[in-house]
């Protein structure tokens, strides 16, 4: 038998994960642009160890973390770089 609760608790909306309010931009891409190299690095070695359109899937997903990570390391060189950032309007 099933036991009926008039008012079921409402369910939790907490975040198993959190980013502190307070880290900046750089610190947030140079660890985005870190763990992309992780993901890249763990598809390649995937795609050793499958064959067929595993293998292919594996190195898809090593290819677009590449892709992601390049587009990081280009937001790290534009807060980096006075002349790339731009212009406040007047």
């Amino acid at each position: 038998m099933f036991k009926v609760t008039p008012n079921p608790p409402a369910p939790r909306r907490r975040r198993l994960f959190t980013v502190s309010p307070d880290i900046d931009t750089e610190a947030l891409l140079a660890n985005a642009s870190e763990d992309l190299l992780s993901i890249s690095a763990i598809a390649a070695d995937l795609a050793d160890d499958v064959e067929g359109s595993r293998r292919s899937v594996a190195l898809a997903l090593s290819r677009m973390a590449d892709g992601v990570q390049l587009l990081v390391e280009r937001a790290l060189d534009h807060l980096e770089s006075p002349q790339m950032q731009p212009r406040a309007e007047v």
